[in-house]
């Protein structure tokens, strides 16, 4: 257990929400374009298009839902935005079935479950915000971090063996009915949520819908640790393309050495998860968002190091393994502090702008890194990436004393939790 510390029964059906569907994604990880590719015979641009787009549309879909979500009671949004995905997920092994599948219904799920995923993501961090102590936020998100490091160790693997034996819309069904299996963890969780205060504007209006930026961009350490992660996430998954034309088409690197490669690292994430609440005890958060801040952007350059054979394939599973350490130690601090530095009233509107420019920007540089590789390479576009990524901890908070904690009577109140 993350931290030793019981945070009590409701949180644990929370959490048992969040892993269930934190392993049925990992299982249904990449199906849509493997669909795509194997069923649909589409070509590198649908592919791409498939990636880029689905996502970049669900996120312009989550500008106007968080002001709504803001609102209203979280669980039952939590639990609507699960069955909104059930559905998406649900449609494709049927349209399969009944041979209707199209590119097009693809694009549509892809771009309505990354919607929703912004949604419930937004609406679950105000709803734990409002369900546990102050001091028990940390060891709450330490425990959402080792579960979802552990889901992209185990899920991918299985996934793809799923469907090697049972055919290609198998995770896809798996994964839509994770969704349901997290909305009946949510209905367990029982007690009373208190209605957030009505707004005052329209939730369509400029001030309603910008809320969240304006929150995080007049927050000194906020913006800071906002620029630097959009950029810094940004910079590691642009990567991920590079590297899987270095590895499988360059390098000859076997599919299986290619998963075990990304999947066996992401065990540190339980080790660095587990340590997040003892560094932060010992070595205060300032010195974790300086230093670990900065561990996360040194090990990428090593990537271009990468040759062919073992050595090639330790090369890159160590590279990975120190990134996702440092990465599973940072965030949970992150997430904490974000969440203590954000009144309730705001909880939703700031999650959701943190993660529309999240990934707006992994989708930008994804496609400029995508465009450098095709003029010069994977290897060069992998060594302008790492260097890149070496300036990001100049953007990081220099100061110790940082901003106290946002006080829960500022502003509308926002639907807190009653045992």
């Amino acid at each position: 257990m993350v931290g030793g510390r019981r945070l009590g029964r409701r949180f644990g059906w929370l959490w048992a929400s969040y892993a269930v569907g934190a392993y049925g994604s990992g299982l249904g990880f990449g199906a849509l374009p493997l669909i795509a590719v194997l069923v649909l015979d589409a070509g590198p641009a649908e592919v791409s298009a498939l990636s880029a787009a689905g996502p970049a549309v669900g996120a312009l879909i989550a500008v106007p839902l968080a002001p709504w979500v803001e609102f209203r009671r979280k669980r039952p949004v939590m639990i609507g935005m699960d069955l909104v995905r059930f559905g998406a997920m649900a449609s494709v092994p049927v349209a399969y079935a009944f041979g209707v599948l199209g590119f097009v219904q693809l694009l549509v799920v892809s771009a309505v479950i990354a919607a929703a995923k912004i949604a419930f993501g937004a609406a679950s961090g105000a709803f734990l915000k409002a369900l546990v102590r102050p001091r028990d936020l940390l060891v709450a998100n330490a425990r959402f971090e080792s579960t979802n490091w552990s889901s992209i160790a185990v899920g991918p693997p299985l996934g793809g063996a799923a469907i090697g034996v049972f055919g290609p819309v198998t995770t896809v069904l798996a994964d839509a009915f994770s969704y349901l299996l997290s909305a009946l963890a949510l209905t367990a969780i029982g007690g009373r949520e208190a209605a957030p205060e009505p707004a005052g504007e329209s939730p369509l209006r400029a001030g309603a819908l910008l809320a969240g930026w304006r929150h995080i961009l007049g927050h000194p350490v906020l913006r800071a640790l906002y620029l630097n992660q959009v950029l810094v996430a940004g910079l590691i998954m642009a990567t991920e393309p590079l590297l899987a034309v270095l590895l499988l088409r360059e390098l000859g690197f076997p599919p299986w050495q290619y998963g075990l490669a990304f999947a066996a690292p992401c065990l540190g994430g339980l080790v660095g998860s587990r340590l997040a609440r003892r560094v932060v005890a010992r070595h205060g958060r300032d010195r974790v968002f300086r230093v670990v801040g900065t561990l996360r952007a040194v090990w990428l350059i090593g990537l271009v190091l990468v040759g062919p054979g073992v050595a090639g394939l330790v090369t890159v599973m160590a590279v990975e393994l120190a990134i996702v350490v440092s990465m599973s130690l940072y965030g949970p601090v992150l997430s904490t502090y974000r969440l203590e530095h954000t009144p309730q009233h705001l909880v939703t509107r700031t999650l959701t702008a943190w993660s529309i420019g999240q990934q707006a920007a992994v989708a930008v540089l994804t496609a400029l890194a995508g465009l450098l590789a095709g003029v010069t390479g994977p290897r060069p576009a992998l060594a302008v990436a790492g260097l890149l990524i070496l300036a990001t901890p100049l953007l990081l908070p220099r100061k110790r004393r940082t901003p106290r904690p946002a006080p829960e009577s500022s502003g509308r109140a926002a639907g807190g939790v009653r045992p």
